[in-house]
């Protein structure tokens, strides 16, 4: 006798319990939407207000019921079994999602069995990993269009791949490109890493927007910047807004200098590129964010953690959306050994002495690291006594004077960096218009027309480019 089949009864139709008076030509959607689901158990000669109604036991009818089971694909794993005069069909969680019969895919919900609509069906097949995103070849975006040499030569650089090496068979071997027919396309990866693509839609929503907030919520945005060039750019841009608008300590030594960011650069990075590498690229309504708040800064990706990790075993496993996006990111050592990334935010932050970050799990994931008070923040001097013991005091106003000598030094230096960016961006941007003017620099820029004035008239008297025209109807266009 069955376990508990008065229990059964008495509690009807649930999620994991089907009854059906026969075998009808609804039993394969029932089955295939168990297998779909997280299993189940069809009792055959029980009626809807589980009342044992009985049904045909005998060996021919069991292997109808076979056989019909046998028509979905792939083949689910059950067991039937025969109690009295009903017949007990055991449908075991399937291994390869998702299963279908001729009448399409089935999902268990509550104690329906409900058919898949496409846009379900797409949303069933991301969440059991049949899709990836970051694999899928791009019919329209050919390579032969908007490559990004720059990017592309500062990853195999990075990655230590030897140049001398063919560019389509590398890439072919990072698994960012193939073909579509005969034309060669970029993979999605592919495009994320290798593609110019700051002034199209197509992947505006794989880019990182960084706000500065006034106060601890979003009411008030005193500085805000959107990345949105190739994955690893858009990384090191937002790296470089947070360390500008966070809090710097100095520790001086003699007329040496360590600045100390007042949260750990390491943890922030680890958790910008764990945003960039884990969120859910098929959801084009968000971007990643990162927040800087007077209380604490937030990085928040959509798509939150992947199926399988639970909040008990959050941190310990790994399991990648984006495994191919994950293993570009692993070659040029932007992330470490796989399931190591939230240990080593939080090893980061012991080791600085700051509290742990906070994590959120939701439809959206969330790191969240607090901030220390402003007078927690000040210029050290490192003083060694007589007898050989160092001491952390004020710096005096020499040092003072040299650290501020160096902070506008590298202000000098990242000014530099700017202008050495630009001119590639406009070089770039002209080989790929015809007339390009002051104005459509300085937009895309953010910077003033002055200083693109500027910027040009030094590009054009190192021979780079060439101005076409006076006033304002000048243009430029590549030196030949």
């Amino acid at each position: 006798m069955i376990k508990d089949f008065d229990v059964i009864l008495s509690e009807g139709e649930s999620y994991k319990i089907e009854f059906k008076e026969s075998a009808d030509k609804s039993l394969p959607s029932e089955v295939c939407a168990f297998a779909n689901a997280s299993g189940g158990r069809i009792f055959i000669g029980v009626n809807d207000s589980g009342k044992v109604v009985g049904t045909d036991v005998s060996n021919l009818a069991r292997s109808r019921i076979q056989d019909t089971i046998n028509q979905i694909e792939p083949r689910p794993k059950v067991n039937i079994d025969v109690y009295d005069n009903i017949i007990v069909i055991t449908v075991f969680e399937g291994e390869n999602k998702p299963y279908s019969c001729s009448k399409g895919f089935y999902l268990r919900s509550g104690p329906n069995s409900q058919k898949l609509e496409r846009d379900s069906i797409i949303e069933f097949f991301q969440n059991e990993g049949r899709i990836r995103y970051d694999e899928i070849v791009r019919e329209d975006l050919p390579i032969s269009e908007r490559f990004n040499e720059t990017a592309y030569k500062r990853y195999i650089k990075l990655a230590q791949i030897s140049d001398v090496l063919e560019k389509e068979a590398i890439l072919r071997n990072l698994n960012c490109i193939g073909f579509v027919g005969d034309k060669l396309c970029f993979t999605n990866v592919g495009a994320l890493f290798f593609r110019i693509n700051d002034e199209d839609t197509v992947f505006r929503h794989a880019g990182i927007v960084c706000a500065l907030y006034k106060g601890t919520d979003k009411a008030y945005i005193l500085d805000a910047k959107e990345f949105n060039g190739d994955i690893v750019s858009n990384v090191d841009d937002a790296m470089i807004f947070l360390k500008k608008h966070l809090k710097i300590s100095y520790k001086i030594e003699t007329l040496q200098r360590q600045n100390i960011l007042e949260l750990p650069e390491d943890a922030l990075r680890e958790a910008v590129v764990n945003a960039v590498c884990h969120r859910d690229y098929f959801e084009k309504g968000a971007r990643v964010m990162v927040e800087i708040y007077d209380d604490r800064v937030d990085i928040v990706n959509p798509g939150g953690v992947c199926k399988g990790i639970t909040p008990e075993n959050f941190g310990t496993i790994s399991i990648a959306r984006n495994s191919v996006l994950a293993s570009m990111l692993h070659r040029i050592n932007y992330i470490e050994q796989m399931g190591t990334g939230i240990m080593r935010m939080k090893n980061a932050a012991k080791e600085a002495e700051v509290a742990e970050p906070k994590f959120e799990l939701s439809g959206f994931f969330k790191a969240t690291f607090n901030r220390l008070e402003t007078s927690d923040w000040q210029a050290i001097e490192i003083q060694k006594a007589s007898d050989g013991k160092t001491s952390e005091v004020p710096a005096n106003k020499q040092l003072i004077a040299k650290k501020q000598a160096m902070e506008t030094s590298d202000r000098n230096s990242k000014s530099k960096r700017l202008t050495s960016d630009s001119k590639r961006f406009i070089l770039s941007y002209i080989k790929r218009h015809s007339e390009t003017k002051i104005s459509d620099f300085s937009a895309r820029l953010n910077l003033s027309q002055a200083r693109i004035r500027a910027i040009l008239q030094e590009m054009v008297s190192d021979n780079l480019i060439e101005k076409v025209g006076n006033n304002r109807y000048a243009h430029y266009v590549i030196k030949r």
